[in-house]
């Protein structure tokens, strides 16, 4: 039985040390590295900017989009998030300059932009995400270990769990909804939240024939709303009133943890990922100035408190100094 308390350590997979202590939780409340500075707007810039990609960071790029405007009334930032899936090929073909990721780019990916280029896309980690597994707000259960998730979402159970779990009474629910259906919620394949799931979780094993597959990161929200007996997947910054966050055990025997900032601080929430954005940048060629400023501004304590306020865990000052070292 999977007992749920404070986190230890259960998956330090490489977040343990990037986050200072200097990321502190006030009453719950997510603050951001007050060595992260503020932006400093400079003179001359100007023209489009264009993205297209990952919709989890439709949300966020918007943001991002608004208050750098607010810097830079006269640029004009268009958003388009359909997927992780669309950002590859729209910085090959020149339709956007920014290529937001819920994941890293496959092989293929970069093999196609090599290709092209000769030379890789610049990755940049732009945030931390607790990928959630949501249910209803009014289903009342504890936690499920990782294998059980896998075991509700996948076909072949690549985790090990005994059987196939089918009914919430499976999950230790009592009353009228043990003898419901779990009804299940996901992403189409062209998401990168998708991808990073069925890597991580399923093992790469196959999503179930039943699942409903839904467009977006809200559309899977809304959809657990109104079904009592859904349960589905989408990145923490989508969470509601309407749904409950599951907290996760890495294993049986292991405790359940909450998809809390400090559990991301601390590696113990086994379901996290970075947030990417992808641009193409030339060796030994700068950016173009809108572009460069528009990454000064993510990396800036503005652009951070933004992560904050769309519900993700902002980078600490180190991490953020580092990915601005890759614009020279």
């Amino acid at each position: 039985m999977v007992t749920r308390h404070i986190a230890s350590s259960l998956m330090g997979i490489g977040l343990i040390g990037l986050f200072t202590c200097n990321n502190v939780l006030a009453q719950g409340v997510v603050k951001i590295d007050p060595a992260l500075q503020p932006y400093a707007r400079v003179s001359g810039i100007s023209g489009n900017l264009d993205s297209i990609g990952s919709d989890t960071l439709n949300n966020l790029m918007t943001l991002w989009a608004e208050g750098f405007r607010r810097q830079y009334p006269a640029v004009k930032i268009q958003i388009e998030g359909k997927g992780s899936s669309t950002a590859p090929p729209a910085l090959i073909n020149g339709t956007a300059q920014l290529g937001p990721m819920s994941r890293k780019m496959k092989g293929t990916e970069l093999d196609r932009f090599e290709d092209t280029f000769g030379y890789p896309p610049t990755t940049f980690k732009i945030a931390v995400d607790a990928l959630a597994v949501y249910v209803n707000k009014d289903n009342p259960i504890a936690g499920m270990t990782v294998a059980e998730v896998d075991a509700v979402f996948s076909k072949e159970r690549r985790r090990k769990h005994a059987t196939p779990i089918t009914k919430w009474g499976a999950l230790g629910l009592k009353g009228t909804l043990a003898q419901s259906t779990v009804s299940i919620y996901g992403r189409n394949s062209a998401s990168g939240t998708y991808g990073f799931f069925k890597k991580l979780v399923l093992k790469n094993g196959d999503f179930k024939d039943i699942v409903k597959e839904q467009p977006g990161s809200a559309s899977v929200v809304q959809g657990l709303t109104k079904d009592i007996a859904g349960i589905g997947y989408s990145g923490i910054g989508y969470k509601t009133s309407g749904v409950r966050v599951v907290p996760i055990a890495a294993a049986d025997g292991k405790p359940f943890v909450d998809a809390s900032y400090a559990n991301a601080m601390n590696g113990s929430y086994p379901i996290w990922r970075y947030l990417y954005l992808y641009v193409n940048k030339a060796p030994n060629k700068p950016l173009s100035p809108l572009v460069t400023q528009f990454l000064s501004y993510i990396y800036s304590k503005n652009g951070q408190q933004v992560v904050v306020k769309d519900g993700y865990f902002p980078l600490a000052a180190d991490q953020a100094k580092k990915e601005l070292k890759k614009l020279r």
